[in-house]
C-alpha cells in the first residue's frame, strides 16, 4: 500500500470542505479559542513559500486546541483594498474589483492546497460593501464623539454640546486642537450653525484639518511614512514631497497614554512593545513661549530640559512651520524660499535618519528670550518637523550635540549655561528664584529639582507652563485614491455631514479613469454619478447639486489601515446584516488569544487597532479594549537568490569560477533555471523572456557548465529566488511542506529556505506510513503495548505538548522522527501506540492523519479526537542495565531489578557465569557497588 500524497490530500481537503469540520459555534459549551493571522493582501504575484509560515504554525495551534477540547475560530479574509490593484487598473484600465477576485481565487486555491483549518464561512473582504458598511459606519461613530480628560474616554459628541448649552467651553477639559476660541454658553447659542459645527470639528476624534503629508505627484496621492522607502514611493519609485492639503485626521493623540498603558497588560514581543513605546514618545517638560521681536506672533516650544533655558542661544523652526513665512524678513526670503522647496522633496523619515548633513538657513528674524529678554536668532533647519511637538526647538548648543553641531557650522553663540545670568527688568521680582534655579539646579545633578524650579518661574510670569509631550501625531485618514473605502460624509456650505448609517454603504462609483482629474482633483472627482439627495438619501448624478437638496460627496477615500484596524472582530460575526457584531458574539470571543503576523506592523496596523478597539470599548461596543491578548511575530524565510556574472561593458558572461581578476557586474537570475548542483539552463535564461536583452549573450564555461553564484536574501520576485508552494505540494505533498517550514528553525527566527532539504521530511513521513502498513494494507495489531513502546510514545506525547505550548515547532518535528525511528526499530505495529502516535502529528500533517485514521476504521475525523494524555508512570524506571566492568573496563551488562539492595546485587552478579569466567576461581579485593549505576569488581 503506497503512500500517494497527491490522492490523500486532495481527498481529505474536500471532506474538510464538504462537511464543514473547522466551522466554528458562537455558542458551545466549550471554552473558546481565537486564533488569527493578519489577513494578506491578495497580490498577482500569489503565494511564495515565505508566506505560509506564520499560517502553518497558527494551524498547528488550532488544531490542537481542538483536541484539546476547545471551540476554536480560526479564520480567514483578504486586505484587498489597496494601491497596488489599483495602480494595475491605471496601466491596464481593468477594474481593480476584477484583478482582486482573480488573485484572491488564486490565494484561496494556494492556501486550500496547504491544508488550513480556516473557517470559510466567516470569510470577510475589505472590498466588499458588506464588509465596508461597517468600517463607513464606525467612522461616523468617531466623528460624532470626543474625548473627555476627566472620565478619560471618548463620549458622544452630544454630551459635549450639553456642556456647551450650560457654561460654554471655559471649564471642558478634552483633547482637541491647540487654538480654541473661549465662549460662554450664551455666545454658544447665538453662533450660526455653521459656526457651531466649525467649533466641534476642533473636539470630534475624526476631523479636517490642514496638514502637512507625503504627497507623490505620479502616483495622485498621499503615501504614509511606511510607504515611502529612500525618499521615494515604494510602489513605482516615484519621487515624493511634503505638501499641505486639508485632509481628514484621527485624534490617536487622545489615546496615546492609554497606548502606552496597555502594553503592560498584553503578551507581545518586547522589542514590538518597544517600537511603540518609542514612536508613542512619551516625554516631560515644559511648553515655553517666546516673543517674536517686532511681530504680533510667539513661538512655542515643548522641551524636556526647561533647565537649559539659559543655555539657548538660537532656535530652529521646521521649515513648514506656519510663521517662517510671516517673520522672513525680505533679505533673507529668498534663501528660505529655495530651502523650503528642497526640504519638501524629502521625507519625514529621511530627515530623520540623517544625522550628518547640517543644513538651515536664517530668517532674519529674532526671539526673544523670556528671562533676559536678548535677542534670539530664529533660524529654519531641516532637523525640526512640523509633525512632532509644535515644529520648533530653543537650541542649547552647550548640552545638545545636534544644536552644538549646527552652531559650530554657522558660527553661531555657544554659551556656557552655568555662567552668571544677567536678569533684565522683564524678570521683576523673580531675580533671586531663576539665580537659585540656575546656580543650584542647572548642574546635571538635582535635574527634577531644577526643572520644577523653572517650571514654577515660567508659570509665574506666564511664560510656559509645565507639560506632559507625545510623539504620537494624529494620523491622517484621507488618500488620493480610487481602491478604497468611500467616506459616507457629504459637504453642505463647506461643512461635512454624515450621511444616516441605515443608508450605508456608500459604494464605490464607476469611473472612466482612475487617476487624479486634470485640476488635481482624487479619482473620484472622474464620477459622474457621485452626489448625495438628501430627499432620496441616495446617490445621484453630479449634474443635480443645487446645494439645496443635492450636495457633493467626499472625493478622497480611507486609507489601507481602515478595514485592518477592526476586522478582527467581524470575523466573530461576520453575517450578521445589522450590526458590525452582535453583543452575544463579541461577549462570547472577546478578544483574539492567539496573533500571528509581522512586527513590520508594529507602528502602522498594531496600532491604530489597539485606538480603534479602544474608542469602540469606550462607546460600549465591545468588552475589552485590547484585541490581541498575545502575539506572535513570525520570522521570515530567505530565498537563496542566484546570480550569473557579466563582463562590465560587454554582452559576456562567465561562470562563477572564472570571475577573479574580472570586473563582473552581478545580474540576478531565475532560481527555476538553476539545479540543485549550481548549474545554470543557459538557453532557458536566453529565452526567459525577463532577459530579452541577454539572448545573444555569450557564456563562458567552466568544464562545460555555467555555475551561478548563490547568496541569501529577502526571498522576493524582484529577486527571482521566490519557491511557489504549489510545486513543493506537487512534488513532495503539503505535509511535507508544512513539517519543513516548521523544521526548519524557531518560529520567531529568520531562515534560509533551501528545497533540497524538504526531501528528508518527506523520507519521514513514508517511514510513518510503513509503521500502519504493509504490501497489503494496514497492518495494525491489537495486541498489548510492549514497555518500550509505551515509553516511546509518552515520552512523545510529553514533549510534543510542551513543544506545542511554547511554539516551538522545530523541536516537535525533531520529535516525530525520533519516534518513528524507535518504533520502526521495535517493529511495532501496536494499534493502542499507533493511534495516540496519529492524534500528536495530525496539527503537523493533517491529511496523512486524516488518511491512516480512516484506514483504521474511524468514521469521524481525527480532527476533534481527545489529544492523548501523558502518564507518567510510563517513563519511570523499573529496572536499569548494569555495566559490569573488571577493574574499570566494562565486560557485559546486566539487567537487574532498580529496588534490589548492595547485597541483592552483589550476590546475582558473583553468581553469574560471566562474572565466574572472568575470575577464573580467584577471590576479587573489592566489589564496588553504585546501586542504579555503576558495578565494578576490582581483581
Amino acid at each position: 500500500m503506497q503512500y500517494n500524497h497527491q490522492e490523500i490530500e486532495k481527498k481529505w481537503q474536500k471532506y474538510w470542505a464538504d462537511q464543514g469540520t473547522f466551522k466554528a459555534e458562537n455558542d458551545s459549551d466549550k471554552p473558546k479559542y481565537y486564533v488569527l493571522d493578519m489577513f494578506p493582501y491578495p497580490s498577482g504575484a500569489g503565494l511564495h513559500v515565505g508566506h505560509p509560515l506564520g499560517y502553518i504554525a497558527s494551524d498547528i495551534y488550532a488544531r490542537y486546541k481542538r483536541h484539546k477540547g476547545f471551540n476554536v475560530l480560526h479564520p480567514q479574509g483578504y486586505d484587498s483594498f489597496g494601491l497596488p490593484a489599483e495602480q494595475y487598473a491605471i496601466q491596464t484600465g481593468q477594474h481593480p474589483a476584477i484583478t482582486t477576485e482573480t488573485n484572491i481565487k488564486t490565494y484561496r486555491r494556494q492556501l486550500d492546497n496547504i491544508g488550513f483549518s480556516f473557517d470559510w464561512s466567516r470569510e470577510v473582504r475589505t472590498s466588499n460593501p458588506e464588509y465596508y458598511k461597517w468600517t463607513q459606519w464606525i467612522f461616523i461613530q468617531l466623528f460624532n464623539s470626543w474625548y473627555n480628560k476627566d472620565t478619560d474616554k471618548a463620549e458622544d459628541i452630544s454630551t459635549l454640546v450639553a456642556k456647551f448649552e450650560v457654561e460654554g467651553n471655559a471649564t471642558i477639559n478634552a483633547v482637541a486642537d491647540e487654538d480654541i476660541t473661549i465662549f460662554s454658553a450664551e455666545e454658544w447659542k447665538s453662533f450660526s450653525d455653521k459656526e457651531q459645527q466649525e467649533i466641534l470639528l476642533q473636539y470630534r476624534l475624526t476631523f479636517l484639518s490642514d496638514t502637512e503629508v507625503n504627497w507623490c505627484p505620479a502616483l495622485g496621492t498621499v503615501l504614509a511614512n511606511d510607504e515611502i522607502v529612500n525618499g521615494v514611493s515604494e510602489r513605482g519609485g516615484h519621487p515624493v514631497v511634503r505638501k499641505k492639503m486639508t485632509q481628514w485626521s484621527m485624534r490617536i493623540s487622545a489615546y496615546a497614554q492609554r497606548l502606552l498603558d496597555g502594553l503592560q497588560n498584553i503578551d507581545w514581543p518586547q522589542p514590538l512593545k518597544d517600537s511603540q513605546t518609542n514612536w508613542i514618545g512619551r516625554s516631560q517638560g515644559a511648553m515655553v513661549s517666546f516673543d517674536v521681536d517686532g511681530h504680533d506672533a510667539k513661538i512655542d516650544v515643548f522641551t524636556t530640559r526647561p533647565d537649559t533655558i539659559f543655555g539657548v542661544s538660537f532656535m530652529t523652526l521646521a521649515p513648514e512651520h506656519e510663521l517662517v513665512s510671516r517673520i522672513v524678513t525680505d533679505e533673507q526670503r529668498k534663501a528660505v524660499e529655495e530651502y523650503i522647496e528642497a526640504t519638501a522633496k524629502r521625507s519625514e523619515r529621511d530627515r530623520m535618519a540623517d544625522v550628518k548633513t547640517i543644513s538651515g538657513v536664517f530668517t532674519g528674524a529674532y526671539a526673544l528670550h523670556p528671562f533676559t529678554g536678548k535677542q534670539v536668532p530664529i533660524w529654519i533647519g531641516d532637523y525640526v518637523l512640523a509633525s512632532y511637538g509644535t515644529g520648533a526647538v530653543m537650541a542649547v548648543p552647550c548640552g545638545d550635540q545636534r544644536d552644538y553641531d549646527f552652531a559650530k557650522h554657522f558660527g553661531l553663540e555657544i554659551p556656557n549655561i552655568f555662567a552668571d545670568v544677567d536678569i533684565s527688568e522683564k524678570a521683576n521680582d523673580a531675580k533671586d528664584g531663576i539665580k537659585l534655579a540656575n546656580s543650584d539646579f542647572l548642574d546635571g545633578l538635582n535635574y527634577n529639582k531644577g526643572m520644577k524650579t523653572v517650571i514654577y518661574e515660567l508659570e509665574k510670569r506666564g511664560f510656559g507652563y509645565g507639560k506632559i509631550n507625545y510623539r504620537l501625531r494624529d494620523a491622517v485618514f484621507s488618500r488620493q485614491r480610487y481602491w478604497g473605502e468611500p467616506f459616507p460624509v457629504y459637504y453642505k456650505d463647506g461643512m461635512p455631514q454624515m450621511i444616516d448609517a441605515k443608508h450605508l454603504p456608500i459604494v464605490l462609483p464607476e469611473v472612466e479613469k482612475y487617476l487624479p482629474t486634470e485640476d488635481g482633483k482624487p479619482p473620484l472627482g472622474n464620477a459622474e454619478v457621485w452626489a448625495w439627495d438628501t430627499t432620496t438619501n441616495t446617490v445621484v448624478e453630479n449634474s443635480k447639486i443645487d446645494n439645496g437638496t443635492v450636495f457633493p460627496l467626499e472625493l478622497n477615500t480611507m486609507p489601507g489601515w481602515a478595514g485592518s484596524s477592526w476586522y478582527f472582530n467581524r470575523y466573530m460575526d461576520s453575517n450578521n446584516e445589522g450590526e458590525f457584531v452582535s453583543k452575544e458574539a463579541v461577549d462570547y470571543w472577546k478578544q483574539i488569544d492567539l496573533y500571528i503576523g509581522g512586527s513590520e506592523h508594529a507602528t502602522g496596523h498594531l496600532l491604530y487597532a489597539r485606538f480603534w478597539q479602544k474608542f469602540l470599548f469606550d462607546r460600549g461596543l465591545l468588552p475589552v479594549d485590547e484585541f490581541a491578548k498575545k502575539l506572535i511575530n513570525q520570522g521570515m524565510i530567505l530565498g537563496t537568490s542566484a546570480f550569473v556574472y557579466r563582463v562590465e561593458g560587454t554582452n559576456t558572461f562567465v561562470s562563477k569560477g572564472l570571475i577573479e581578476g574580472k570586473k563582473v557586474q552581478p545580474i540576478h537570475a531565475d532560481v527555476s533555471l538553476v539545479n540543485s548542483s549550481d548549474e545554470l539552463d543557459v538557453e532557458a535564461f536566453k529565452k526567459h523572456p525577463l532577459n530579452i536583452d541577454f539572448k545573444d549573450a555569450e557564456f563562458i564555461l567552466e568544464d562545460g557548465k555555467y555555475i551561478v553564484g548563490r547568496e541569501v536574501e529577502k526571498m522576493s520576485k524582484s529577486k527571482y529566488n521566490v519557491v511557489n508552494p504549489d510545486l513543493i505540494c506537487e512534488e513532495y505533498g503539503a505535509d511535507s511542506l508544512r513539517l519543513f517550514e516548521m523544521f526548519l528553525g524557531p518560529l520567531e527566527q529568520t531562515k534560509p529556505w533551501k528545497t533540497s532539504g524538504i526531501s528528508g521530511v518527506y523520507s519521514f513521513l513514508k517511514k510513518l506510513w510503513k509503521l500502519f502498513t504493509n504490501e497489503n494494507g494496514i497492518n495494525v495489531s491489537d495486541a498489548e503495548p510492549t514497555k518500550d513502546e509505551l515509553k516511546t510514545l509518552h515520552k512523545t506525547i510529553k514533549k510534543v505538548e510542551e513543544d506545542i505550548e511554547n511554539f516551538s515547532f522545530n523541536t516537535s518535528v525533531s520529535t516525530f522522527m525520533i519516534a518513528v525511528n524507535e518504533l520502526t526499530a521495535l517493529k511495532c505495529n501496536k494499534r493502542a501506540i499507533l493511534e495516540p502516535l496519529l492524534v500528536l502529528i495530525s496539527p503537523y500533517a493533517p491529511h496523512i492523519a486524516e488518511e491512516l485514521w480512516s484506514q483504521l476504521g474511524h468514521d469521524e475525523s481525527i480532527a476533534t479526537v481527545a489529544f492523548p494524555k501523558f502518564e507518567e508512570k510510563y517513563l519511570v524506571e523499573s529496572s536499569k542495565n548494569y555495566p559490569v566492568s573488571f577493574n574499570g573496563k566494562m565486560r557485559f551488562t546486566l539487567e537487574l531489578p532498580l529496588d534490589l539492595s548492595k547485597e541483592e546485587i552483589e550476590k546475582v552478579v558473583m553468581s553469574h557465569e560471566k562474572t565466574q569466567q572472568q575470575l577464573q576461581g580467584r577471590e576479587p579485593k573489592k566489589v564496588i557497588i553504585v546501586p542504579g549505576k555503576i558495578i565494578n569488581i576490582v581483581g
